[in-house]
């Protein structure tokens, strides 16, 4: 018996001296919105957490600003976040950098005015009740389309509601109007109609919008292996879709993950995948992007901000907080 012990105990130091004592799983607390995208594909499966090595836990927020408390206090690592609380938080000083672009945004976010609301020009919106998320990329959006009506938040009845608020509040004729994203943006048009989308105000009026893809900046550093890991895959799923968008349809087993995540039927996802910009690789390291003109838009949105009484202050140059090594790296360039 002392001789089986003996062996038993040398083996088991053999083993640890050959592979070392196990190592826990960084866990790592991702933010993302409720909208369908095609990264989404790649949570149900837990693929994910094997391209990166990490335990993630997914915690999903109704809006930019709900991102930039949870940055602030630490509660998140990485998340998406939309351009307008991107550039607010920045402004701020909050601990985090942008290190890749997640979505641009067209007809995915849009101004929907609700049917016998009384709205069929733009000009009547003035006085209406309109709900949108307060200090999102769709309120930013929304910003401009008054601009390009010659009016301001002061010439309507501005309502901050979540996406879900705002869908309640439209069931009970309870607002006019609404500038929000998917889903709740596709059940607000079943009695209603869409005036402006974020693409339209962008091309008018400049007022570009898109989402980020934000990390702690003392995070981000000590695990880059894993952030280059993760954008990889999010390169690889958004080049899929573009280049196979055929088959993203709603027999697809992805647009079912991803229907599964939103909450919504696979028919209804394939439409709502639409209207959007999912950048790869390429499109991520372009001059309009990480290339400089993240870090450009970010400063624009940031000083009509300031202007219209959103913030405060505004950083001189927002290029020190859009790191792109970690896209490079991902991209291998």
């Amino acid at each position: 018996m002392r001789s089986f012990l003996k062996t038993l105990l040398l083996g088991s130091t053999l083993t640890l001296a050959m592979f070392g004592p196990a190592q826990a799983q960084t866990k790592v607390v991702i933010g993302h919105f409720g909208d369908p995208l095609p990264y989404k594909a790649l949570i149900a499966d837990g693929s994910l957490e094997k391209a990166t090595g990490w335990k993630i836990e997914w915690r999903q927020f109704a809006s930019g600003a709900e991102v930039n408390a949870a940055m602030a206090s630490g509660g998140i690592q990485i998340s998406e976040i939309g351009s307008s609380p991107l550039s607010a938080g920045l402004s701020s000083g909050l601990p985090y950098q942008m290190i890749s672009a997640g979505k641009v945004i067209d007809s995915s976010e849009a101004l929907v005015v609700r049917n016998g609301s009384g709205i069929d020009k733009p000009a009547d919106l003035k006085g209406k009740r309109i709900a949108v998320p307060i200090g999102s990329t769709a309120h930013y959006s929304l910003m401009g389309a008054l601009q390009m009506n010659r009016m301001t938040e002061k010439d309507i009845v501005l309502l901050g509601m979540s996406p879900p608020e705002i869908a309640a509040a439209w069931a009970q004729n309870a607002i006019d109007a609404a500038f929000v994203w998917v889903p709740v943006q596709a059940k607000l048009r079943e009695n209603g109609k869409v005036m402006y989308t974020a693409g339209d105000v962008a091309k008018a009026a400049g007022f570009h919008t898109f989402n980020a893809w934000v990390a702690n900046t003392k995070f981000a550093a000590e695990n880059r292996d894993g952030v280059v890991k993760f954008l990889r895959a999010m390169f690889e799923i958004n080049a899929d879709f573009h280049k196979n968008k055929a088959a993203w349809n709603a027999d697809s087993p992805k647009v079912k993950a991803v229907a599964a995540n939103v909450g919504v039927t696979p028919a209804a996802v394939v439409p709502m995948l639409d209207g959007t910009i999912y950048p790869d690789a390429d499109l991520t390291l372009s001059a309009n992007w990480m290339g400089g003109g993240a870090a450009k838009t970010i400063k624009g949105t940031a000083e009509f901000l300031k202007g219209a009484g959103r913030i405060n202050k505004t950083a001189d140059d927002y290029s020190p907080f859009v790191n792109s090594e970690f896209a490079r790296a991902a991209a291998g360039k």
